[in-house]
């Protein structure tokens, strides 16, 4: 069921019931694309001067109509606009001008790039959108008959041509031409409704997908004799741990594969509908027709690429061939068709893949972070939703290559990508931080996710790491933070975090190995349980971590960073401290001996040596703290002030403190060093490398 109209939540003002009727339709996915589809209303409005004029409130370029508020609506002076329907011929350049010349405000956002449509069109409130089962119409060989018996003298059919101003003229002339339509149908394209109100243009357009839902069923049922679509499901799905099993061993030599123009996220799609269309019979053709909608093309491009697997026939080293090799050639091909279809001048484009289908296994989605990886898969989906729906009508066509071309590298549409944030220092790279629930972790999680990277919060408190990452994801996006259960003293424990991020993010860029334990105890009074515990955690804990990093890495082929967060105690010993001393000065010497074997593969392994860091720690327990306050001669509950008040040489660390160091290592600023060693001490004489 569809949102109803509610005039009450609707607001009064043509603006307001815009804004209203537009999030009601972009909370559809099945009607609205993300970013997709632009609504407009005309209105009344009083100008700057006390002037009452009629103004055209139309979506600005790039926002999406499920979040859309006022803000994200320019204001047009419509009888300016209006003087343009006089014109034959106006390049995209002029009309991008013009329309900013009739702003009624200069800080509005740029307007839609189908304005035009809008406002040629003699009705007060019009709808754009792209909904499933009127692009299944728009898209098949048969379409106009098609439409013309479904939705009779009521739809006007429109042939394809680029959103602009001849395709806005020749839409208001078909319309013209046909006083008694509802509706214009775009082909290969999308679905226009309008009316009085906007309710009654939401609810035309309600009512015309409704109708053609049901005509699709009614011709699918026909047609497949029994709902077998695409042909039936000739690869049918593995079991979910046969799956995961697979793509963690390919999914980081994939990752490599779709990052040599630059670094990517990969999102893992297995949902149902996924499934049935990567594994049926009309899925190695049928992919590779084309995109089902020119709202796609920007975020999957044109084609999918398609990896004839049979999991009945091919193992794990077979898959991961395909794949790397299907990369190669789907890279080939994309510039041949850049070279094809590119004019002088144009930009050059990252030749990988975007969407890939795996029979047996699903969808892989890249992305430059989890969410547009995230948005991809989603209108893969749409895709399938449309192909579906054109498959059971007639046959699915789709753009032409250089239709698609026009589309994707068309600069009007380039130029939403423009209006996203600046990517930061660590974007499209993912962090994994050991200990992540402790202050030190927190800290460098916190700060590498501010840079942009995606963080996984390894700690054998799940809690505690859930918490951290629920903080950072309400902070710097959904999906950019992850918690996972670790205990780095145990190999199957480490192996599944690192698993559980493959299938997350794809693959890993950054190790910070962080997780601790602290012992202060005489040497006479340590015991061998004490002992084996602080290397266990400090020395093998790291050994482990390190271990799988290489692994992953090397297997990416992309380089990475591992840092050590190591203590000033493995330069200059604390008294009392010999099992803490001698496991953190071994893991200086795993460190570089873990250096000097990867740097050929692009590996840095640096480290940090801090002096006690206090603040929010988890490792310094109440007896260490009731040893150190003894050694001082003070009550233990002045401790802290006491740190506080150290001389003026000495001056306290903080986990913040920590994290500007592991960002350092973490990103391109220390691309030419490895074995590196960075003391945070806050001035402890001596406690510098030698």
């Amino acid at each position: 069921m569809r949102p109803a109209w509610d005039d009450r939540a609707a607001g009064t003002t043509d603006l307001e019931q815009l804004i209203y009727g537009s999030r009601l339709l972009g909370s559809d996915p099945t009607i609205v694309n993300w970013k997709g589809g632009n609504t407009s209303a005309k209105s009344a409005e009083v100008d700057h001067t006390g002037k009452t004029i009629r103004v055209l409130w139309v979506k600005g370029s790039g926002s999406d109509l499920a979040t859309i508020t006022r803000k994200d609506f320019v204001g047009l002076r419509f009888d300016e606009v209006l003087t343009l329907q006089a014109r034959e011929a106006m390049s995209d350049d002029e009309m991008v001008d013009y329309l900013l010349r009739c702003m009624i405000h200069p800080q509005q956002p740029r307007a839609s790039i189908e304005t035009l449509l809008h406002a040629f069109l003699p009705f007060a409130h019009v709808d754009h959108t792209h909904p499933d089962a009127i692009i299944a119409f728009c898209t098949t060989k048969r379409g106009e008959a098609l439409v013309a018996e479904a939705f009779g003298r009521r739809a006007v059919w429109v042939p394809y041509q680029r959103p602009g101003f001849a395709l806005s003229k020749a839409v208001a002339a078909a319309v013209r031409s046909h006083p008694q339509a509802e509706a214009v149908f775009l082909a290969k394209h999308g679905l226009v409704t309008w009316g009085a109100t906007a309710r009654e243009s939401y609810e035309r357009t309600l009512r015309l997908v409704a109708e053609g839902e049901r005509f699709i069923e009614s011709r699918a049922s026909a047609r497949t004799s029994g709902g077998a679509v695409f042909g039936g499901v000739t690869v049918p799905p593995l079991s979910a741990e046969g799956r995961q099993a697979l793509l963690t061993s390919v999914l980081p030599t994939v990752r490599g594969a779709v990052s040599r123009a630059g670094r990517k996220v990969i999102y893992v799609d297995d949902a149902d509908e996924v499934l049935n269309f990567a594994g049926s019979a009309a899925a190695p053709q049928l992919s590779q027709v084309g995109s089902a909608c020119p709202d796609h093309l920007v975020s999957t491009k044109h084609v999918p690429l398609f990896i004839p697997f049979d999991p009945a026939r091919d193992d794990g080293d077979r898959l991961q061939t395909l794949l790397v090799e299907g990369c190669e050639r789907y890279a080939e091909a994309y510039r041949a068709y850049l070279k094809a279809c590119a004019r002088p001048g144009d930009p050059g484009g990252d030749p990988a893949p975007r969407i890939i289908l795996i029979p047996g296994i699903g969808l892989l989605a890249t992305g430059k972070d989890k969410f547009m990886a995230m948005q991809a898969a989603g209108l893969y989906h749409r895709a399938i939703a449309v192909m579906r729906g054109a498959s059971a009508l007639d046959q699915f066509v789709s753009l032409s290559e250089q239709e698609a071309y026009d589309v994707e590298y068309w600069p009007l549409e380039l130029y939403k990508l423009t209006l996203a944030p600046p990517e930061r220092e660590l974007s499209r790279r993912v962090a994994l931080i050991t200990g992540g629930a402790g202050g030190i972790g927190r800290a460098v999680a916190a700060r590498l996710a501010e840079e942009g990277a995606h963080v996984v919060l390894a700690d054998i408190d799940q809690a505690g790491a859930e918490e951290v990452a629920a903080d950072l994801s309400s902070r710097v996006g959904e999906g950019r933070a992850l918690a996972v259960r670790c205990d780095v003293t145990d190999d199957a424990s480490v192996a599944e975090a690192f698993r559980t991020t493959i299938l997350t993010y794809g693959g890993l860029d950054i190790v910070v190995n962080n997780a601790g334990i602290a012992l202060a105890a005489p040497l006479e009074a340590t015991t061998l349980a004490q002992w084996r515990r602080v290397h266990d955690v400090l020395t093998t804990g790291y050994f482990l971590v390190a271990r799988e990093a290489v692994r992953m890495m090397k297997a990416q082929g992309l380089g990475g960073s591992i840092i050590f967060v190591a203590s000033k105690n493995a330069l200059v010993p604390s008294k009392e401290a010999s099992a803490y001393n001698a496991a953190k000065a071994a893991e200086i010497h795993l460190a570089r001996t873990i250096a000097e074997e990867t740097g050929s593969a692009g590996i840095r392994v640096n480290t940090i040596c801090p002096d006690a860091v206090l603040e929010g720690s988890k490792i310094w327990t109440s007896a260490w703290r009731e040893e150190r306050a003894r050694s001082y001669g003070i009550p233990v509950d002045q401790l802290d002030e006491f740190y506080r008040r150290r001389t003026t040489l000495r001056v306290n660390v903080f986990p913040r403190d920590v994290a500007e160091a592991a960002l350092f290592f973490a990103s391109d600023r220390s691309a030419k060093t490895t074995g590196g060693i960075l003391t945070v001490d806050g001035g402890v004489a001596g406690a510098y490398v030698r």
